[in-house]
């Protein structure tokens, strides 16, 4: 009688180092889906768990600042607006360009803060960073709903402009999450990185079109080509005050222009944070 034979190896998974676009491995990453959307639902419920005042700084935070803005840009200064109130004009700049602050900051200390994941469990890497994405869409969720209270104290009506929103807020996600990823990886190696981040993000805020109008008196127009393409976020944030408010100037050519940089940063940002990767455990 033929005896039946039962295969006892164990099951495992060979990992290999692999190169050009296949060492992405977006397949995979969608496989560990689950643990993406757990990652940020913890950061979510954590950020703020040991302040006094919880989630409330995601509105007071772009309040302050829109405060502050209002008070050195258009009191002090008295930059344009376009006409619309100082204190919304700059909330509704602060509210696309908080987005992109939240996820580059957040993300490029992300492997720091989880470095036991790291270096014991076997995930993709990129779900740490990628999660923060996520978790900084619910804060702009909230903020989103300030400004619509604004608007309404205000008496500016919402119009069919603001269907574009999602689409700029993703721009603003994708340089926010490229240049995140690798800030993130470099982090790993040179902890100063997470101390530059911060510094860069809060000069590029004041270096961007947030609480003043972009007229010739203020750009002059030989440095306008050179301010836009070195800055990609300015035309990012007046189209998206734009859409939000239905009010104010919007550079098309320079829009097309930050949404290709846009692409270009997230998939740099990838490429480079999976070049890194392999290293990740041996010096977090």
């Amino acid at each position: 009688m033929d005896t039946l034979t039962v295969d006892t190896r164990k099951p495992h998974l060979v990992i290999r180092p692999a190169k050009g676009w296949a060492s992405l491995d977006l397949g995979e990453l969608w496989h560990f889906r689950d643990v993406l959307f757990t990652l940020a639902g913890r950061d979510i419920k954590l950020r703020y768990r040991q302040t006094a005042l919880g989630i409330a700084w995601v509105v007071l935070q772009p309040l302050l600042l829109s405060g502050i803005f209002t008070l050195v840009f258009s009191i002090f200064s008295k930059l344009p607006t376009s006409g619309v109130p100082p204190f919304l004009f700059s909330f509704a700049g602060l509210l696309g360009y908080g987005a992109f602050n939240s996820t580059v900051t957040k993300s490029s200390a992300s492997l720091i803060g989880n470095s036991q994941l790291v270096s014991k469990v076997y995930f993709p890497r990129l779900a740490i960073p990628l999660s923060t994405a996520i978790s900084c869409i619910l804060d702009f969720g909230v903020s989103f709903v300030v400004v619509l209270v604004l608007m309404a104290l205000y008496r500016y009506v919402p119009n069919e402009r603001m269907l574009l929103m999602p689409v700029f807020l993703l721009f603003f996600l994708l340089i926010g999450s490229g240049l995140g990823l690798l800030a993130a990886a470099m982090t790993v190696r040179y902890r100063d990185v997470q101390y530059i981040v911060p510094t860069m993000v809060t000069a590029a805020q004041f270096l961007s079109p947030i609480a003043y109008e972009l007229t010739p008196k203020v750009c002059p127009p030989w440095l306008l080509p050179w301010y836009m393409i070195l800055n990609p976020l300015a035309a990012l944030v007046e189209a998206f005050r734009w859409a939000v408010l239905g009010t104010g100037t919007v550079h098309w050519a320079y829009v097309g222009y930050s949404a290709g940089f846009s692409v270009v940063a997230f998939v740099f940002g990838m490429v480079m944070f999976k070049r890194m990767e392999r290293q990740f455990a041996d010096v977090i």
